[in-house]
């Protein structure tokens, strides 16, 4: 039985990719490569095509013995989302509308689900627990939301069983070296502040230093992308082991502001990095800060990568030895 994961190909579904390799698993990878790289792809098979197709996704569950699928293939800037809300819609919601419906069809009863810390928008209470009110600032947050309803209804309708992974800000890279962050454009703060440390470009933007909060700047709660991994194989077996569907937070509990973050960067890399405050982003909620208790107790998730010095020094190694990312752009 195989694994499809679909973005398999990006940031986090290329770690979620090693951390199945490492215990054995089967993997199928789909990917449209519009934000993916071959190369962050360590094994198994790869499928280059698009969820919206629903040619392709017969090819890849009719080629395939498949028994869960973890679904990672989404657009993810929230500035965009908010210029550009029907890109949203169309390739986040209807996408996984597409998938949820060949699943169904091919007798794939098993997702985990990667969602966002930005379903919550503005919280009401920190840390942020998974039963707190889901009221999101930006289009990204809504669709991943209007994601999760919709796979809620389905297993009510078609017993498709599902784990939602609501995550906090993923960084860091695999300790093996071999995959890391490589976006484009890039708008994720750790990336963004060691290009600032290697000379690629002039200074990191602080986006608005008047929110309600110590030293004026968003604060976050950063989670090591080998960790977020490690949750997602969990889920799976939960599902495996015949578990109904849920929710679960995952964040370190801890939270570090924009101007923390580059301060630690500095003493990681030893590096002088300037930093530029201009106007505040559309969306940005002030506090972002997980509960990751229900995820620690029910899934026996236990985050060891979690002091932000380790999180920032594995990505700082991976940006050093890959200073053009994967280089196939």
């Amino acid at each position: 039985m195989a694994v499809l994961v679909t973005g398999g190909a990006g940031y986090i579904g290329s770690h979620a990719v090693a951390a199945l390799l490492e215990r054995g698993e089967d993997i199928v990878v789909a990917d449209n490569l519009q934000q993916g790289h071959r190369n962050a792809v360590l094994g198994g098979k790869l499928y280059v095509g698009d969820l919206r197709d629903g040619d392709f996704l017969d090819t890849v569950f009719g080629e395939n013995d498949i028994d869960a699928v973890i679904h990672f293939a989404a657009n993810s800037l929230v500035g965009e989302s908010m210029k550009d809300p029907a890109k949203y819609y169309h390739n986040n919601v209807y996408g996984t509308l597409c998938l949820l419906e060949k699943m169904n069809a091919h007798g794939v009863k098993r997702i985990v689900f990667s969602s966002t810390a930005a379903t919550y928008g503005e919280p009401e209470n920190i840390p942020i627990r998974e039963d707190d009110r889901t009221l999101p600032t930006n289009t990204y947050g809504e669709t991943k939301l209007a994601m999760e309803k919709m796979m809620k209804w389905f297993d009510v309708a078609h017993g498709v069983k599902y784990v939602s992974l609501r995550y906090f800000n993923a960084a860091g890279a695999h300790a093996g070296g071999r995959i890391g962050e490589d976006h484009h454009p890039e708008t994720h703060l750790v990336p963004l502040v060691l290009q600032a440390a290697l000379g690629q470009r002039p200074h990191i933007a602080v986006f608005g230093e008047d929110y309600p909060t110590e030293d004026g700047t968003c604060i976050r709660d950063y989670i090591h992308v080998s960790d977020l991994a490690d949750a997602h194989v969990l889920a799976v077996d939960r599902l495996r082991q015949g578990g109904d569907s849920a929710v679960y937070n995952l964040g370190n509990g801890t939270g570090f502001s924009v101007k923390q973050v580059i301060d630690i960067a500095r003493q990681v890399t030893g590096r002088d990095i300037p930093a530029v405050v201009e106007a505040r982003r559309a969306g940005d909620p002030a506090v972002l800060v997980a509960s990751s208790e229900r995820a620690r107790q029910e899934l026996g998730w236990n985050p060891t990568r979690n002091k932000l010095e380790d999180i920032i020094g594995s990505a700082w190694a991976w940006h050093q030895a890959n200073p053009n990312g994967y280089g196939d752009r």
